[in-house]
């Protein structure tokens, strides 16, 4: 092979390898959070139950303004459940599993992101002589805001439309979330 043919083959992959490497540079990895949550669960349909616990997620990006997101979150509480002859101190422990896109960009100190998270979700309820337990298709719609700290860290706000279909019937729930986000 001659040395004319050789070198434009030789300059298109060096540019190539360049400018990729320049691109992937310029496309933030992912982040880690971890924090609070809140969840104004509608678990009775006559009252909601105040449910507080822990969520956590992980996003991975593959461009700029797009990433792919674990979301894992335990909420706890206890509601009262009145009957026709007393009322039932209820225990309630839920569980969401939930994974989709998000869409976000940074101006300045603050990013904020909306995502549509798809899952399942399990519902745990206890009650003196009575246990009962579900599990069924969950979603998230919602978004926030991150505030950077320091380089590398940031402070979470988040807020989302939980739904899930407990028991057969439709959950239309609130969930809030704030707590630490480490990027990479």
């Amino acid at each position: 092979m001659s040395r004319s043919r050789l070198m434009p083959g030789l300059l298109f992959f060096a540019l190539a390898c360049a400018w990729s490497s320049q691109a992937a540079a310029q496309v933030p990895k992912g982040n880690v959070f971890v924090g609070y949550s809140y969840g104004s669960a509608d678990l009775n349909h006559n009252n909601r139950s105040n449910l507080n616990g822990w969520e956590g997620s992980l996003e991975g990006k593959f461009l700029p303004f797009i990433g792919i997101v674990a979301d894992l979150n335990g909420l706890y509480g206890t509601n009262n459940f009145p009957s026709s002859t007393q009322i039932f101190h209820v225990n309630a422990r839920e569980y969401n599993y939930l994974f989709g896109p998000r869409v976000s960009f940074s101006v300045a100190r603050v990013r904020p992101f909306a995502h549509a998270l798809f899952g399942a979700g399990h519902l745990s309820v206890s009650a003196p002589g009575y246990s009962a337990s579900d599990t069924s298709f969950a979603e998230a719609i919602g978004g926030g805001l991150d505030f950077k700290l320091i380089p590398l860290v940031a402070w979470r706000f988040q807020g989302d439309y939980l739904q899930t279909r407990f028991f057969g019937n439709t959950q239309n729930n609130g969930r809030f979330s704030t707590g630490i986000v480490l990027n990479f």
